[in-house]
């Protein structure tokens, strides 16, 4: 596992991700905790998230009635920053996000409210944070924790970010990622 210190030599490569057409680099289902599924291909719907995966029957345990969070259907996570924490890419699905993208997720880049194509789909970057957790830490190290939760590591949305599904579609491996509208962070 890396210290902080070479975590933070790591910044200058994550900072250099496109910002203009991004692409995808891995898909993930996540069909039961702790269970992962590398694919070549996902669907994205309105109503289930990624098709395969356990977001609306897993639920959020932060809404009062236990309901899965609209705002959070899909995670998106810059595929450099996975590599900087977990290294090799057979390794990224333990960080338990769906979409590894090299492109820019900072917050000035893509404030809340900001819709993305990727694929045959489009989604909208969620006000809901996605945070380090437990598991993280206990896959990747503490230090990994501490990196993606420094307030640049948080800009940057290190360790992620949530969006929503607007129109559904595929979205395969090598697939670009643009934004289709954006917010500005004054309005958003």
């Amino acid at each position: 596992m890396r210290t902080l210190e070479e975590f933070d030599a790591m910044l200058d490569g994550i900072r250099e991700a496109p910002t203009e057409a991004g692409v995808i680099v891995l898909l993930v289902r996540r069909p039961a905790p702790s269970e992962r599924q590398v694919v070549d291909e996902v669907r994205l719907d309105v109503d289930e998230g990624v098709v395969g995966d356990s977001w609306r029957a897993r639920g959020n345990r932060h809404r009062p009635d236990g309901s899965p969070d609209p705002q959070a259907q899909v995670t998106l996570v810059n595929a450099r920053a996975a590599a900087a924490y977990a290294g090799d890419i057979s390794q990224w699905p333990l960080a338990g996000d769906q979409i590894y993208a090299d492109f820019d997720l900072g917050v000035e880049h893509l404030p809340p409210g900001t819709r993305l194509a990727i694929g045959d789909a489009e989604i909208e970057v969620s006000e809901t944070p996605h945070t380090g957790c437990a598991k993280f830490s206990a896959r990747f190290g503490t230090d990994a924790l501490r990196f993606v939760m420094t307030p640049e590591g948080r800009a940057l949305r290190l360790r992620g970010m949530n969006a929503r599904i607007i129109t559904g579609g595929t979205v395969r491996v090598g697939d670009a990622i643009t934004v289709r509208s954006r917010t500005t962070l004054e309005s958003a």
